[in-house]
């Protein structure tokens, strides 16, 4: 055979070939990930629509169907689109044929999505754009719980302390923790005070969103000095936000506390997370489609040592 021929003639380049198959295979052997589930190369884009209190009827003809039809407009290599429409929730899936670039494919999202909020319901938000292929999976779960700490500080730990110190690890990716209560200011109105005081609803959302603003002051200059000027009228805590005043009548003033109650509350709870028998919160991890499984939960581990100093001793 030729291959044979060549390798009598020329005996020394093959022992050179031979020592550098010799010498690199460790190195190569060292780069090559280790995973326990092939790469599957189906990129998927996934787009979360929420509208709050809008019937699934009409979140799937008002947002889900008028944005399907313009996403064939505007994004290439489309295999094709799924979409889930429940109450106040839209969860459109674009699955993109393999040789797709995932990165145009998600300008083109990103720009036909900022660009229908005009043709959507008034007071429609940017949707949630979240990327994933078929080998995201989740290899890890985190279990967070503190005792003294309520479920509303659980959560807010979980998705702002802990998360974001998570996503540095090469190849991991994070979503959204479950359990806890996500907290919020709560303003709970009295309609029978509010009828009393010749009020509506709106006469309170009014005074809220009019007082509760932060506006640009720019500088002042004085003699040889400029100072910065702050015009913040947001209150600085939740008790203050009964001190707001709603509405003049003759020489007295109605107050928000007059005809409603604030307190540090919490959006309605949708899932619930118990570790050993307490409620805490739920932290999955998966792994990027062309991440090393091994590499990314050794990342995972190394890191924690670090990011447990950051949280609450709790």
């Amino acid at each position: 055979m030729w291959i044979v021929r060549i390798a009598l003639d020329r005996p020394h380049t093959f022992i050179v070939l031979a020592l550098l198959i010799l010498i690199l295979s460790p190195v190569v052997i060292l780069r090559t990930p280790t995973d326990i589930f092939p790469n599957i190369n189906i990129p998927v884009i996934a787009v979360a629509w929420t509208y709050s209190g809008l019937n699934p009827e009409e979140m799937e003809g008002r947002i889900t169907s008028v944005y399907e039809r313009i996403l064939t407009t505007t994004v290439d290599n489309i295999e094709h689109i799924e979409s889930t429409t429940l109450n106040g929730l839209a969860i459109v899936k674009i699955f993109l044929q393999p040789s797709a670039s995932l990165d145009t494919a998600n300008a083109q999202v990103t720009a036909i999505s900022q660009t229908i909020l005009r043709q959507l319901p008034s007071g429609a938000l940017p949707p949630l754009i979240i990327n994933y292929s078929a080998s995201s999976v989740p290899i890890l779960q985190l279990g967070l719980t503190g005792q003294g700490l309520s479920e509303q500080q659980l959560n807010d730990t979980g998705q702002n302390f802990l998360r974001p110190q998570l996503v540095t690890v090469p190849g991991a990716v994070i979503p959204f923790p479950f359990g806890g209560k996500q907290r919020q200011v709560m303003v709970d109105i009295n309609p029978n005070l509010l009828q009393a005081k010749g009020l509506s609803p709106q006469d309170v959302l009014n005074s809220v969103l009019n007082q509760y603003v932060v506006l640009p002051g720019g500088t002042a200059k004085v003699n040889e000095f400029e100072y910065d000027v702050r015009t913040n009228s947001a209150p600085r805590t939740v008790a203050e936000l009964n001190d707001l005043p709603v509405k003049q009548v003759g020489n007295s003033t109605i107050y928000l506390r007059d005809v409603a109650n604030v307190r540090d509350g919490f959006s309605p709870q949708t899932n619930i997370v118990r570790q050993n028998g307490n409620r805490g919160v739920l932290e999955p991890i998966l792994k990027a489609g062309n991440a090393s499984t091994v590499d990314v939960v050794n990342g995972i581990k190394q890191l924690l040592p670090r990011v447990a100093l950051t949280l609450p001793p709790q």
